[in-house]
């Protein structure tokens, strides 16, 4: 059993909130994670058939079996859920009543907003962190770099209960041809695979809608649309450029990136590990997943992303911006595992830029330094933990 980080947060949601939403991506553990925190609640499926009936018909009679409280899981199935909800939590005081998962971020945030406002709490539960995947016993990582990348977070492959090759490909397909229909109907589905596989061969680069719609073969409001359901059901998310003008030279578009660098992996067809060594997507994809170490160290934490990027028209970058409340930490990625000069480019010209001494190179090696600039060097392996 692995415990999971966010955990923690969970516990103190549940006495401050009346009831708890957990969101994130289909399979990334919700489900498993609310039954281990609240072993004593009653747990209902709103994927089978006959609970979606039997609310859809009695919803007053659904909410009186449940009134002592229950975990609903996949409430984005039945969005009418919400409405009588308001009403049953603002009948009672009780904390932490109703636990509530789902896999579609977009829906449940509209009606959150609409009905439960200040009645609930709100954490996102993504795969598998390294340290988490660590907690396993014999999970097969072996602590490299390229394993994690390759595998992923998911908990279907890092419990090896299944292989990557034939996991990913059906975890595609099934959420192709269910989960986006379940969002929103979309006619030319070969249309948004391919849009898919384009976002794939673009991961760690600046978004071009215009672009990825000459190759899809799409209208750029279509591919605008498609990728806020990527973004929705946590497959792509975008980082956005840190919005301080240091100069007037600042590119204001967001960069792409995915949830789990095995489902990218998967569709840029790299088979193994160790063919990411030579591979021409190892650097984006190793950026990637350090990039996914920090934002699921916030997550489960509670805390909002506050991840950000900067970079100039002319080609000046730092790959990741923390805004801790104003008070900005430039940090470097590199998945090169020799430190050269070549790794403090980025972080002295912010050092000009700004006047900041201060900046975390992550590489790809195993020591750590601490430099006379103020800038720190750490290794991939302690990512989540900054």
């Amino acid at each position: 059993m692995v415990i999971r980080e966010a955990g923690k947060h969970l516990h103190k949601l549940a006495k401050q909130f009346r009831s708890i939403a957990v969101v994130g991506p289909r399979q990334s553990g919700k489900s498993t994670l609310v039954k281990q925190i609240f072993p004593d609640k009653p747990y209902v499926s709103f994927e089978t058939p006959s609970v979606r009936q039997f609310f859809n018909n009695d919803p007053q009679g659904f909410l009186d079996t449940y009134s002592k409280g229950a975990l609903f899981d996949e409430v984005q199935r039945v969005p009418e859920v919400f409405s009588y909800l308001q009403e049953v939590i603002d009948a009672s005081d009780k904390r932490g009543r109703f636990i509530l998962t789902g896999s579609n971020n977009f829906a449940l945030q509209e009606n959150i907003t609409q009905t439960l406002a200040g009645r609930i709490g709100y954490i996102d539960l993504l795969p598998f962190s390294r340290s988490e995947i660590n907690s396993i016993a014999r999970n097969g990582y072996a602590d490299k770099a390229n394993n994690y990348i390759f595998n992923g977070g998911y908990p279907e492959i890092a419990t090896r209960k299944s292989k990557p090759d034939t996991w990913f490909p059906s975890y595609i397909r099934t959420y192709i041809e269910r989960d986006i229909r379940q969002i929103k109907s979309i006619e030319n589905l070969a249309a948004f695979e391919k849009l898919l596989l384009l976002c794939a061969g673009r991961v760690g680069q600046q978004l071009n809608m215009s672009s990825l719609a000459i190759e899809a073969g799409v209208n750029v409001n279509t591919v605008q649309a498609w990728l806020g359901l990527l973004q929705s059901s946590y497959v792509i998310y975008l980082l956005k450029p840190h919005h301080s003008n240091f100069n007037k030279r600042v590119v204001r578009t967001p960069k792409l990136y995915f949830y789990d660098t095995g489902l990218a992996c998967s569709l840029l067809g790299i088979t193994a590990a160790k063919d990411l060594t030579f591979n021409m997507y190892k650097g984006p994809l190793f950026e990637n997943f350090i990039i996914n170490e920090l934002l699921k160290n916030r997550f489960n934490q509670g805390l909002r992303n506050n991840l950000y990027y900067w970079r100039d028209n002319t080609g000046n970058e730092i790959d990741v911006v923390i805004d801790n409340g104003g008070k900005l930490l430039p940090i470097e990625i590199k998945s090169g595992a020799t430190v050269t000069d070549d790794f403090f480019k980025g972080l002295k010209f912010w050092q000009k830029l700004t006047g900041v001494k201060r900046g975390i190179v992550i590489y790809g090696g195993e020591e750590g330094q601490k430099r006379s600039n103020g800038i720190e060097v750490a290794s991939w392996k302690n990512a989540g933990a900054i």
